[in-house]
């Protein structure tokens, strides 16, 4: 498969229209934002995980980075409910679980390989969280590698300018906001390429995931 693996060009999906997919593990289903290869895949997706349901164990070829959306996702390291910010790292391996229920964003196979970083981060605790004088708060999640991952709340009416030389991608959380590609609202996934222009305006109060760097030379595209 290769579904929006081109990375010179942008995208923007409102993932919260696209249809759930079944993955090989019952109970388990995926909402496929990017993805190059089989069912070992370079890919980012929006995943759900029904009350009860698990994952069989598996290796991280490329390493696995996931944010936590919705209930609380388990793993023989603990549970994260919703807002904990994990990666591990290639070589790394585990079997995921839910008691609960739990929807994830995850990204596969998009590490480099020596990337031996191990994060665990409740990015609901305001420990870490930092405020400009424009309102906005930022929690650095993780920066090497070239690439930096950060969640940020921007006030309602934000405005900001950016050139993106090793291209930008967002997770909107909540609210929303413009940019040259149109709106983008809640659950709204976009992917720009190296050297794009970006301005941007937040039409409410909005929280994101973003992430930087990391496309110029893109992990596993061949």
């Amino acid at each position: 498969m290769n579904l929006h693996g081109d990375f010179a060009r942008a995208v923007a999906i409102d993932s919260t229209a696209l249809t759930w997919l079944p993955s090989a593990h019952e109970g388990v289903e995926r909402r496929m934002l990017e993805r190059i290869g089989g069912e070992v895949a370079r890919a980012t997706s929006v995943v759900r995980y029904a009350p009860g349901s698990s994952f069989g164990a598996h290796v991280h070829g490329g390493g696995e980075e996931f944010l936590v959306l919705d209930g609380v996702f388990s793993d023989e390291e603990g549970d994260y409910p919703k807002g904990f910010y994990v990666r591990n790292p290639p070589g790394s391996s585990h079997q995921p679980s839910t008691a609960v229920g739990a929807t994830i964003l995850v990204k596969l196979r998009q590490m480099q390989i020596d990337d031996r970083a191990e994060v665990r981060i409740d990015t609901l605790d305001p420990a870490g969280w930092e405020t400009d004088g424009a309102g906005v708060r930022a929690r650095l999640l993780y920066a090497g590698y070239g690439e930096q991952v950060e969640l940020l709340e921007w006030p309602d009416g934000y405005w900001g300018s950016w050139i993106w030389p090793d291209g930008v991608e967002y997770f909107v959380l909540s609210g929303g906001f413009d940019d040259e590609l149109g709106r983008h609202g809640t659950g709204a996934w976009l992917r720009l390429p190296p050297g794009a222009v970006q301005t941007v305006k937040a039409v409410a109060r909005t929280r994101l995931y973003r992430k930087s760097g990391h496309l110029r030379n893109p992990v596993g595209v061949v």
